[in-house]
């Protein structure tokens, strides 16, 4: 919340996986300030980024390195790219961004025109294209920097923040903060906790759409078994339409505390867990139900789940605690949950799953 960070990914940046990590952005952007033109610019300056990251990265075995950040400040957002490059190709790819820095928006249209008219290019884009096209679409200048790894390998980070408009705020606007190694630092974090994927803004039904998008979209990328990846992907599903569905309005959530949706990986497990705002007063019920569903194995939430499909009432949307039955019966495992004090009106509410990548 301090750095105001609304999206983190960690892992191979893909062709397939770059649909939901820009749709996600998208989503978010639809309910701001930002209008066409400011969500267009962004987007293709996102979607650039995504494939520079792509086609640069040094080797497959540092690609799960590379990072993929969205914050939101007052009146616009940034995006942060970081990826492992080689280190002989430092003194070429900094002149390039100085280079394309030292030009007005006028001179970038020009330039950008030129390539395009030449056959400078090659498999990895060739002529700086990529960073000419990210500078043009946002009208300013690209922040970067270079974070030593070992002697053959950097971590190169890019960045860009821009207003409602999608036109570039200069690196010393007080609203933002940039240093390549406090990118460097979260990367390494997520690496420590085995984390693939935060989120932490207003989840809408649509938002959760793309999260599971994206999360159907890396299961399939890393091979998992076809069972596995339904019972994730169910599970995901009412966890985090239970944050939709329950969750205070944004202002509130802006204020004492935004949603959280966390994906890990950790030793044949997947973690997923949900954190959200909600009522101090619904919390006796809240941590009933939790304890309740805990005290049965498998079986017995079967037949549990029965019983409270049974007593559904039509008139209503509720489904009492046939959510959390049918999560905890896929899961296989005890829900681990926590709440936390934050006024006399909510608490933060903290669930995570844990689903075995086995059958």
């Amino acid at each position: 919340m301090e750095e105001r960070l609304m999206l983190v990914y960690r892992g191979v940046i893909t062709a397939d996986n770059s649909i939901p990590l820009l749709m996600l952005l998208e989503k978010e952007m639809e309910d701001s300030e930002f209008g066409f033109l400011g969500r267009k610019r962004v987007f293709l300056f996102v979607l650039e980024s995504l494939q520079n990251v792509s086609k640069h990265t040094h080797d497959s075995w540092v690609s799960p390195m590379s990072l993929v950040i969205y914050s939101k400040h007052e009146g616009g957002y940034t995006v942060v790219t970081g990826n492992v490059i080689d280190s002989s190709g430092i003194s070429t790819l900094k002149s390039k961004l100085d280079e394309i820095n030292k030009l007005d928006s006028k001179e970038i249209r020009e330039v950008y025109k030129l390539i395009l008219n030449t056959s400078e290019f090659n498999s990895k884009g060739g002529a700086g294209l990529g960073l000419i096209e990210m500078a043009r679409t946002t009208g300013s200048k690209l922040d970067y920097d270079f974070v030593n790894t070992d002697a053959d390998t950097t971590y190169f980070v890019l960045t860009k923040s821009v207003d409602s408009k999608g036109i570039g705020i200069p690196q010393e606007d007080e609203r933002i903060s940039y240093k390549g190694e406090n990118f460097r630092k979260l990367e390494k974090l997520m690496s420590e906790n085995n984390v693939y994927l935060i989120w932490s803004g207003h989840i809408s039904p649509e938002v959760a759409r793309e999260v599971l998008t994206f999360t159907e979209t890396k299961l399939s990328e890393e091979d998992i078994e076809a069972k596995v990846r339904r019972r994730v992907f169910s599970i995901l599903v009412e966890i985090l339409e239970n944050v939709a569905k329950y969750g205070p309005d944004r202002k509130e959530e802006e204020k004492f505390g935004m949603p959280v949706a966390i994906i890990r990986f950790d030793d044949g497990l997947f973690l997923l867990s949900t954190g959200n705002l909600v009522l101090n007063n619904g919390i006796d019920d809240l941590r009933q139900k939790l304890d309740t569903v805990n005290e049965h194995n498998n079986t017995e939430l079967k037949d549990l789940f029965i019983k409270s499909l049974i007593q559904q009432d039509i008139s209503t949307d509720s489904t009492g605690d046939m959510g959390l039955i049918d999560v905890a019966r896929k899961s296989g495992e005890m829900l681990e949950y926590q709440f936390e004090y934050v006024n006399e009106d909510y608490s933060y509410f903290t669930l995570t799953v844990k689903v075995a990548n086995y059958i």
